[in-house]
């Protein structure tokens, strides 16, 4: 086998790391394994505010199973979360950071027994959970089950993973288990029986909406999604595919693109060495109107992203020192940016201008067009914030970004602009076409911008900005 070149290695033979990720040659991540639309995305996004949808889970994110007799410590010492009173049949946002102090990534971490966990999400989390344990001397053992999108065989995955979402969801539930809907609190996880199927339900909600995140063994998938198809007929329940799936967050208010901090620091060199040219971080795009003078301009803290109050100093953990030296702030908080509707469509009218270059073409309903989008927020041309998720909300009727802005700016009702576009004309990744930017008014708003998602998580960290 061919040995690939390290991370580190592709890092050192270029002179500009923000111009060679802005550059990659890859888009936005897929969603495989479901189609484009069952329906059309619009009535998609509708039923999860009115009856109820079915996600399919099952494809677009990696896996890992940690497991063994260390799993609890091992996992306690990489995560800003605290593991007190974390116990089995419980889940959590697992974020881990740098020495530095800025994310990593997010994961859902699933406690399924006793030092047995399984970590679902975007693959950084997860390379820097299994760098860890192969490098450190924790009595783990891990079992890594990658996306679909770039295995050779994607018909066999681990676990099956389907999400009932919306108002009708426990209705579904009821009819497919034959029983009471569980009453569970948020993040905890309960067995029920579909279809002569044991199946692992956790309580969740991304799209504002109560709901059931459903995992089982991967040669039970057929039987469970038909039972569930055939429960959610008298509820108005539709299938999700995968052009409305990545809007959902739109309306929830979970940011997903992190950029890993990784690609500076002596002491992330030897996760840099470890890294190859195969994984995520060697692969992944950056797009959108911030171009710093650093890729570190592209690192995120906790705060920025909502998880502030997940960060407990009761247990070590890496880059614990550096969240403390930062916990005085400032701080820029998470909003939701609502875009002026007449600025949109002047951004989009462009389109149909037949000479001179036209704005960068919004796609619907995610208008995001990189892995890693970053806009710049300004106010009298002075950055303020940086948007990093872009689309429109059919419930909502807007145009909508997720952002974090400095203080200053994060009360609602304050008047800022998004700068819409790259510049110069834009890279030369392939979702991108010649263009010129330009500036779109927006209205700072909560986050999640939904009023059934802040009632919903009221709770939880989606709510929260302490």
């Amino acid at each position: 086998m061919t040995q690939q070149e390290s991370l580190e290695a592709r890092l050192g033979a270029v002179s500009d790391i923000v111009a060679m990720l802005r550059n990659q040659q890859v888009g936005p991540n897929v969603y495989p394994g479901v189609p484009a639309e069952f329906s059309n995305w619009r009535s998609e996004q509708r039923a999860w505010a009115q009856t109820c949808v079915l996600f399919n889970q099952s494809y677009h994110m990696a896996e890992l199973m940690v497991e063994g007799p260390d799993a609890f410590a091992f996992l306690n010492g990489l995560g800003i979360n605290s593991f007190k009173g974390f116990v089995p049949d419980r889940a959590k946002q697992f974020v881990p950071v740098s020495h530095d102090g800025y994310v990593i990534g997010d994961v859902i971490l699933f406690y399924l027994a006793e030092n047995r966990f399984n970590m679902v999400g975007r693959a950084p989390t997860l390379n820097w959970v299994m760098f860890h344990a192969e490098t450190g001397t924790h009595d783990v053992t891990l079992t890594y089950d990658e996306r679909t999108a770039v295995r050779p065989d994607p018909e066999n995955r681990r676990h099956y993973r389907y999400q009932i979402q919306g108002p009708n969801a426990a209705a579904v539930i009821t009819d497919a288990t034959g029983a009471p809907a569980p009453d569970l609190k948020f993040f905890h996880m309960c067995r029920m029986e579909i279809a002569g199927k044991q199946v692992h339900a956790l309580r969740h909600g991304m799209a504002g909406q109560p709901g059931y995140e459903l995992m089982g063994p991967w040669e039970d998938r057929d039987a469970v999604h038909a039972a569930l198809v055939a429960a959610g007929k008298a509820h108005g329940m539709l299938l999700v595919g995968g052009r409305t799936y990545s809007s959902n967050t739109l309306e929830s208010g979970w940011i997903p693109s992190p950029l890993p901090a990784v690609y500076t620091g002596e002491a992330m060199k030897p996760y840099r060495e470890w890294l190859t040219s195969r994984h995520y971080e060697s692969n992944c795009s950056i797009g959108g109107s911030h171009v710093p003078d650093s890729v570190e301009g592209y690192y995120l803290t906790p705060w920025d992203l909502g998880y502030g109050p997940f960060i407990k100093f009761d247990h070590d953990f890496i880059g614990r020192a550096a969240l403390e030296a930062k916990a005085a702030g400032p701080h820029r908080k998470k909003v939701t940016l609502a875009l002026d509707s007449a600025s949109v469509t002047d951004a989009i009218f462009s389109q149909f201008e037949k000479d001179g270059l036209r704005a960068k073409f919004m796609e619907f309903p995610s208008a995001v067009y990189a892995m890693h989008p970053f806009d710049r927020v300004e106010s009298n041309g002075k950055l303020v914030g940086l948007s990093t998720w872009i689309g429109y909300s059919a419930n909502e009727g807007r145009m909508l970004t997720l952002a974090m802005v400095d203080e200053a700016f994060a009360v609602p009702g304050t008047e800022v602009e998004l700068i819409w576009g790259e510049p110069d004309g834009g890279t030369s990744k392939p979702t991108v076409e010649p263009h010129r930017q330009v500036a779109i008014k927006a209205i700072v708003s909560p986050a999640p911008y939904s009023d059934v998602a802040r009632t919903a998580y009221a709770d939880s960290w989606r709510t929260k900005t302490a």
